[in-house]
């Protein structure tokens, strides 16, 4: 279909129209012309679509489906297959629904643990975000379905979540909370893009032409349409002119009346608005291209799909004295309403209808004989005595108590962040209390973000659940029981306490101002490089068998920036059971002249291994890993120096490192000024030789290298003379070096 020639037929009301929704779901459609609606559903790890066949239509009425684990959760499996897996099912069912696009998946950064909408989200670390985002993207859209990667960008708090600023440096929205997105857009292509609700250092997303069409477009080269987060429009002129195409949910016509009255005035140029339709009816007709007449899906496939994931993504956090896998025969007791009624998933717009949930008090029906009682309830952090002391009771009584514990939705939920990290204090003194009483107590939590564990060494078990999805409890029950070895890690650092957070002091901000000062210092970086303890570091979890590294070896010792680099390093479960290992790849740079982190991600790769099996497990770096973002070129840089590359089971557990050599093929770009440091200048290798020449040839009148200084005087003057702004040479120099010398040199110099 020609569409430049459709879109000539249109009407600039109708071109209008087109770029807003028809109600709180469908595009809009105009039959004279042969153009359809679409119709858009809510995710990232489940189908919401709106009962449309309700009795009463109801925006919050959505029709049985399967929910998959959070983002939360997937992204600890490190596996790009698993969660491409998920978006394949994601894909059947909006296929079998009639739905065009999903919501999701969401790729915004865990800035603070505080963030309610964090269970959504993937990780503390771009990597692994965008590698995740990507895999769930090519999952939905192999089945014909479009994906809208969200929210573009830094949506990292709800607390004023529609009008307040992120004020990002620039470095740090490149390196943190864009790279994400970037891997995202240019390894899978979403077929839309959803802009976020928040300004950007003072612009709103929805108005913001850097973001929407110098990068995203221009630079990533996304084909797709941005269309708003619904409700997140602010001058709807001003936003098709900056790149958003889509306005979600319909205005009731307010808007589109906005954009030709914009048109007619002057203000909004037409191609900008013919544009827009075009991006939009080119993922219309794509839908239509890929509809797949009477599809279907079955739900119970997809039950199980879900059960195999969380099982994938749990994470052992502790396994004192081998406590688990549990054994069959002993006497277990389930302790906690979430055994009972797990909590598998967050709060607000990604909230699923769920055609059946396995607790895992169910499934373990026929497992193990195992004894109950409810422990606490979830409406309220009030302890109940009398459902107190039945718990403890009962847990004295057995071999062995699993405690199920986490967060209630009333703490963790869309549209509010949390105000700490603790979990209800009912539950907390219940894993106390039962601890004293019972020496074999496991804990397994139910949340969507890290919490406090005062209990932490009272307990020899913990099993990180996350927020896993319907079937969790099944899912559970296999692990705990040794029929699935966990195999998850880490995809955010639990930090001891919430004041150890970076972004501890500035979060959420104040008023409509949130400062992102901590800068590229997120998560792990930030732990890292201060040398600070941590509960649980960034990428860490255990496994019921043991693995060993070796043999790390580099295909070169010195590479250019244009080359890459094929690391290989061999892994051997050396234990007695099946498991899967997460290799993790970071690189340290050895001569940073910029500040950098200690380390980061820049490479996974999930290997199963049967006991006494080897792999070797290979990774391919290019110069984006060994780069940093210029703020001067606007652009990656990689410095030449010497870099580690570091093979281990988390950021904290390095096992083996390899140095290389990489040379840089671009010169920064520098403009030196007099008020540019000599250090500075000698440091830009093609500067050098020209500010030598001089240095040499009026260095007695500088007093440059004079005998018998002594050391402590020697390290003095060669300080002096690295700080000192060019300008201060005429001075020392008795004015032997004039102004307009130095001059002369800067333009020799900027030119080169």
């Amino acid at each position: 279909m020609d569409l430049k020639e459709l879109i000539s037929k249109l009407t600039l009301e109708e071109k209008a129209g087109l770029c807003s929704g028809a109600d709180f779901w469908h595009t809009k459609a105009i039959r004279q012309l042969g153009i359809p609606d679409i119709m858009v559903s809510d995710g990232p790890h489940g189908l919401r679509k709106q009962d449309l066949e309700a009795e009463e239509p109801d925006v919050d009425k959505s029709i049985k489906a399967v929910c998959f684990p959070t983002g939360a959760s997937t992204a600890c499996s490190f596996d790009r297959e698993l969660i491409r897996k998920v978006g394949e099912a994601l894909g059947d069912e909006c296929q079998a629904e009639n739905v065009a696009v999903i919501l999701g998946p969401a790729a915004n950064i865990k800035r603070s643990p505080l963030c309610g909408r964090n269970f959504e989200y993937f990780s503390e670390d771009p990597y692994l975000t965008g590698e995740m985002a990507a895999n769930h993207i090519k999952g939905v859209q192999s089945r014909g379905i479009g994906t809208s990667l969200k929210h573009f960008c830094a949506n990292n708090q709800e607390y004023r979540r529609m009008t307040v600023s992120a004020e990002i440096d620039e470095r740090t929205l490149r390196e943190i909370y864009l790279a994400g997105f970037e891997g995202a857009v240019k390894q899978a292509q979403p077929w839309t893009v959803m802009c976020s609700y928040n300004r950007i250092n003072g612009v709103y997303a929805s108005e913001n032409h850097y973001l929407l069409n110098e990068i995203l477009r221009d630079e990533w080269g996304f084909q797709g349409f941005v269309m708003s987060d619904w409700g997140a429009v602010n001058e709807r002129a001003k936003g098709v002119a900056a790149g958003l195409d889509l306005e979600m949910p319909a205005s009731g016509g307010v808007n589109d009346a906005e954009i030709v009255k914009a048109v007619k005035n002057g203000t909004l140029n037409v191609k900008d608005l013919d544009t827009a339709v075009e991006n939009i009816l080119n993922i219309v007709y794509k839908y239509y291209d890929n509809k797949q007449a009477g599809a279907v899906c079955s739900w119970e496939e997809h039950h199980q799909i879900a059960r195999e994931v969380e099982s994938e993504c749990m994470v052992l956090l502790k396994n004192q004295n081998d406590i688990l896998p549990l054994h069959k025969t002993d006497k277990i007791a389930f302790i906690g309403k979430f055994a009972d009624s797990p909590r598998y998933q967050g709060g607000g717009s990604s909230h699923i209808n769920s055609f059946r949930i396995t607790s895992a008090l169910v499934a373990v029906q026929g497992v193990a004989d195992v004894t109950y009682a409810q422990g606490y309830g979830i409406s309220a952090d009030v302890i109940d005595q009398e459902m107190f002391d039945e718990a403890v009771q009962t847990a004295a009584a057995a071999k062995v108590a699993v405690v199920f514990a986490g967060l209630p939705e009333y703490m963790e939920c869309e549209g509010f962040d949390r105000e700490h990290m603790r979990m209800p204090d009912c539950q907390n003194k219940l894993i106390e209390a039962i601890a004293k009483v019972q020496p074999n107590t496991v804990v397994v939590l139910h949340n969507g973000s890290p919490v406090e564990m005062p209990w932490v060494n009272s307990v020899k078990g913990i099993l990180e659940l996350y927020l896993g999805g319907q079937a969790v409890g099944a899912a559970t029950v296999d692990v705990l029981f040794g029929d699935k070895n966990p195999c998850g890690k880490l995809a955010e650092t639990f930090p001891l306490k919430l004041s150890d957070n970076p972004s501890y002091l500035y979060f959420p901000g104040e008023g409509d101002i949130s400062e992102y000062r901590e800068g590229v210092f997120v998560g792990y970086r930030y732990y890292d490089k201060k040398e600070m303890p941590v509960l649980f570091p960034f990428g860490y979890g255990l496994s019921y068998t043991n693995f060993a590294y070796s043999e790390l070896k580099l295909s070169a010792e010195t590479i250019h920036d244009t080359d890459s680099l094929t690391v290989t390093v061999k892994v051997k479960n050396t234990g007695a059971r099946f498991g899967k290992e997460i290799v993790q790849l970071y690189i340290h740079d050895n001569q940073t002249q910029v500040i950098r982190p200690l380390k980061e991600l820049k490479g996974f790769e999930k290997v199963a291994l049967h006991p006494g099996e080897e792999k070797t497990v290979s990774f391919v770096l290019n110069n984006r890993a060994f780069a940093y973002y210029n703020t001067q070129n606007h652009d990656w840089c990689v410095q030449s120096g010497t870099f580690e590359i570091l093979i281990g089971q988390s950021s904290r557990n390095i096992i083996l490192s390899a140095p290389v050599e990489v040379v840089s093929s671009v010169q920064p770009v520098c403009k030196f000024t007099l008020t540019s440091t000599l250090g500075d200048v000698m440091a830009y290798e093609r500067a050098s030789s020209v500010l030598n020449d001089l240095m040499q040839e009026y260095a007695p009148h500088l007093g440059v290298g004079t005998n018998n200084l002594g050391e402590a005087a020697a390290q003095m003057q060669a300080a002096m003379f690295r700080d000192m702004p060019l300008h201060a040479l005429s001075t020392f120099s008795g004015g032997f070096i004039t102004l307009d010398m130095l001059n002369n040199i800067l333009e020799k110099i900027n030119n080169l």
